[in-house]
Formats: structure tokens, C-alpha cells, sequence
């Protein structure tokens, strides 16, 4: 075993309610248990928390995101849930004669001070966690990414980073899904929760490829931060739909996830609206993820979940996943550079703090043009 430097600082991990995810508490770690073979003892060092954090609550059981990292108590796992997030964490005990102590990671994570995963599937660039609560999981989620061994890695980019790029590979991987499809026929997007960063992040990818217009539809109060983005055609309120032309062909990628928003789209273009793409659920209060709402009903295409793990295995089998991943990772550090100017980072130290600003992102009331970071 690997010596370990001495474990003095506390560990938590921040607990949200599944059936209420208002409902928060800050739970104790017991890092002091000996590690098994091949595993590893991460301190994570920082986090992003975006409105797509919120999206895995609320699809956590359909979806599959509570499993990733379950409670301690397994008698409270039916209660309490931890939310998964991007970000960096460090070696600091390790079991696995591959991986040393003082490693930095890029990867899938919970709210909390301290991980321990087994390391698995070991390559010169990552590994995976290979903990059985992942198995049937997508493998994509469990893969950590070595910092030493990344060409892209840039120091200076680590708050974006974290911030952007999941959320940018499920965007690119959506917009190259409509190109893979020839857009289904279709002459435009229309892109909901407009302001949340993964529509942005997709409004960009839309435009830098240059071939279909994107409408953003956003919250009035957001709506002149999403016309300072350049990276919509044009931006319009939730209360404007409809006003737009209903007599042109579609695509809906629904990152709000809500049952009237998304009913107000399908009703007003109908038989137009020629693929309808959900993803994100930041319009959380009025979402019935049980499926009591008919989406099989509304006029138009029927909506279908985008699973971007999909997307990605089959690009990887026809690029060669090397080409795909560098035509993907230079996107991104084109995207990190526009969100430079205009988003702004806002760094959290306190743990006392978290759910205050958890609570503003689960609320939506989160400024659009802040990226929120925790830090240890």
C-alpha cells in the first residue's frame, strides 16, 4: 500500500432529499476504514454546481443517477440521495500499485470532502471506478481522467473546466446527433432554459457550425443576458411562443423539462416540430417524472430522452475514439474562451454556505452569468 500523508481534516458529503430536494443535510465521512486492493482515497478539491446537477435529482431514480453514490446507510438510501458533479480531485491514499499518491483527477463526483473508489480499466490517460453500485451504469459517468496525462489540461482553465465540460460534451453531442440525423428535415432549433449553460453551451456548438438557426427561450428576466450572447438568432420569452412562425420545420431541445412549456411548443408548431429532444430539467416544479403526463399525446414528434453516452460510443467507433475526443476537447477550449467573457466565477470555501447557494440553483433563481465553484 502506497503511504498516505496523515488524515487530520474533517469529511462530509452534502445530502439532498429525493422526494423532496429542498430538503438538505450535511453528513459525516469515515475516511479512516483501510483500503482494499486497488482502491484509492480521493480529496476533492473542487466542484461545479450547475441547474444540470438539478437535472440528475430529479431524474435520479429513472435515470439511474442515484446509484453512482449511495449512502452510507443503505436503510436511508430510499431517503437521501448525493447529487453527482464535475470535478478535481487528488490521490491522497492509494492501494493501487498503478496510481500514486498526489495524482490529480478530472471526473464524475459527489458534493462532498472525500471519495474512495476501486480503480479499474487502467490506462496511461484514466481509469474507472469499478465500485459494483455502478455496475448496468453508463461506463462514460465512471471514468476518471489522469490531469498529467491530458494535452488540453491548462491550469488557469480548471473553474471552467469543471463548470462546462460535461454539460459541453452532452451539447456537442447533441448538436452532432441533428447533423448525424440531417436535422430531421428540420430548418431550425428551438432551445428552452436558454440562459442554463448547457443551452448555451449548445447555442454555440449550433453556430459554430453555421448550418441552422437557433431560437432561445428563456425567462423575461434572462433574456437580455441570453441576447448578449450573440450565439442565439434570436430570443424570446416563455410567454412569446406563441408569437414564433408555427409553419417552420423544428427540432425542440428541451433543457426546461416543464409539462406546460413543453406542451405550449408542441401545440403551437404540431405537425412543424419534426424531433423533440429532452434533456435538462431546470424548470423542476413542474415536471411529473413518474410520466402521468402523456408526452406520447402532444401533436408533433413524440418527445424522446437524449442519451449523449449513445451518441458518443458511436461517433468513437466511426472517428476512432483519439479523433473524436480532439475534435471535441478543441471545441471545448474555443467555448471555454467565450464563456471567459461572459461568465463570471464565484468561488465558495464554506461548506456552511452550500446549500444556500443549492438552494438558489434548485430554485432557478441563480444568476445566469455566475458559474458557481466549491472549493474545500
Amino acid at each position: 500500500m502506497t503511504q498516505s500523508q496523515t488524515l487530520t481534516h474533517s469529511a462530509f458529503v452534502f445530502e439532498v432529499s429525493k422526494s423532496n430536494l429542498i430538503q438538505t443535510r450535511v453528513v459525516p465521512l469515515n475516511i479512516e476504514q483501510p483500503l482494499a486492493e486497488n482502491e484509492l482515497l480521493l480529496k476533492v478539491d473542487k466542484f461545479a454546481l450547475t441547474a444540470n446537477n438539478i437535472s440528475y435529482g430529479v431524474t435520479g431514480d429513472a435515470l439511474g443517477y442515484w446509484r453512482f453514490f449511495p449512502t452510507a446507510n443503505s436503510t436511508e438510501q430510499a431517503q437521501w440521495g448525493r447529487l453527482p458533479v464535475m470535478g478535481y480531485a487528488d490521490v491522497i491514499a492509494s492501494n493501487c500499485q498503478h496510481i500514486k499518491v498526489g495524482e490529480r483527477l478530472w471526473g464524475f463526483m459527489p458534493m462532498a470532502t472525500h471519495l474512495t473508489v476501486i480503480a479499474g480499466n487502467i490506462a496511461t490517460t484514466g481509469f474507472s471506478d469499478i465500485n459494483p453500485c455502478r455496475e448496468g451504469l453508463s461506463p462514460v459517468y465512471s471514468r476518471f481522467d489522469r490531469v498529467n496525462t491530458n494535452p488540453y489540461y491548462q491550469i488557469n482553465n480548471e473553474e471552467f473546466d469543471i463548470l462546462l465540460r460535461g454539460l459541453f460534451t452532452t451539447s456537442w453531442l447533441v448538436d452532432d446527433f441533428m447533423f448525424d440525423n440531417n436535422y430531421f428535415d428540420a430548418a431550425q432549433y428551438l432551445i428552452t432554459s436558454a440562459s442554463s449553460k448547457t443551452s448555451i453551451a449548445l447555442a454555440f456548438s449550433i453556430k459554430d457550425r453555421g448550418e441552422r438557426p437557433a431560437i432561445g427561450i428563456t425567462s423575461e428576466s434572462n433574456r437580455k443576458f441570453v441576447e448578449s450572447l450573440a450565439c442565439y438568432d434570436q430570443v424570446v420569452s416563455y410567454q412569446q411562443i406563441a408569437s414564433l412562425d408555427s409553419g417552420v420545420t423544428s427540432i425542440l431541445v428541451d433543457m426546461a423539462g416543464g409539462q406546460s412549456t413543453l406542451s405550449a411548443i408542441h401545440y403551437h408548431f404540431a405537425d412543424s416540430l419534426r424531433y423533440s429532444c429532452r434533456i435538462g430539467a431546470t424548470h423542476h416544479q413542474d415536471i411529473d417524472i413518474s410520466d402521468g403526463f402523456n408526452v406520447a399525446s402532444l401533436p408533433g414528434a413524440k418527445p424522446e430522452f437524449f442519451f449523449a453516452p449513445n451518441q458518443l460510443k458511436k461517433r468513437a467507433a466511426e472517428y476512432g475514439a483519439t479523433e473524436m475526443m480532439n475534435q471535441m476537447n478543441l471545441a471545448l477550449l474555443r467555448y471555454i474562451e467565450f464563456c471567459r467573457v461572459n461568465i463570471t466565477i464565484n468561488t465558495t470555501y464554506n461548506v456552511t454556505e452550500l446549500d444556500a447557494i443549492y438552494q438558489q440553483v434548485l430554485a432557478g433563481k441563480a444568476d445566469a452569468s455566475v458559474g458557481q465553484i466549491v472549493s474545500w
